[in-house]
């Protein structure tokens, strides 16, 4: 069976284009995101619970098909973050991390720190658990009634 070719290295225009949007400073929050992946999903809801602004690149977006753009911002960012999986958020240009890294930065106050260092805030009444923005086939179920199934 021959090996899997490896994927190519991302493209100086890439890896600049990256930088540039890591780096403004008008839009410190950057959500790397998929348009049908729920975890980018779950996060948009969660950041606009908490009135968290945020720039959201849709790496299969229509803006980004054209000569494989978005793939090659995606191993540009895989080569940074060293993560292959979306979504992954920075704030300030510090990698957070995926979901459930940026929900557990909330939750322990480390995300609003980086947030408040920026400039900005969130919102933190009412908002709960973050994790429970994660899509409900993750969510733990009730416990069913002893006889029933």
């Amino acid at each position: 069976m021959p090996a899997a070719a490896a994927a190519p290295a991302p493209s100086a225009q890439a890896r600049a284009d990256l930088e540039r949007i890591l780096a403004d400073p008008e839009e410190p929050v950057v959500l790397f995101a998929l348009e049908w992946c729920e975890f980018s999903w779950s996060l948009r809801r969660l950041f606009a619970e908490a009135g968290i602004g945020f720039r959201s690149i849709e790496l299969d977006g229509p803006h980004y098909r054209e000569n494989d753009r978005g793939g090659d911002l995606r191993r540009a960012l895989a080569e940074r973050t060293r993560a292959a999986t979306i979504p992954q958020v920075f704030v300030g240009g510090q990698h957070v991390g995926g979901a459930t890294e940026t929900m557990d930065a909330i939750r322990d106050g480390r995300f609003r720190a980086c947030l408040q260092a920026c400039g900005r805030d969130m919102r933190t009444d009412g908002i709960g658990d973050p994790h429970s923005f994660l899509p409900t086939w993750l969510q733990p179920r009730p416990a069913r009634a002893a006889g029933r199934g």
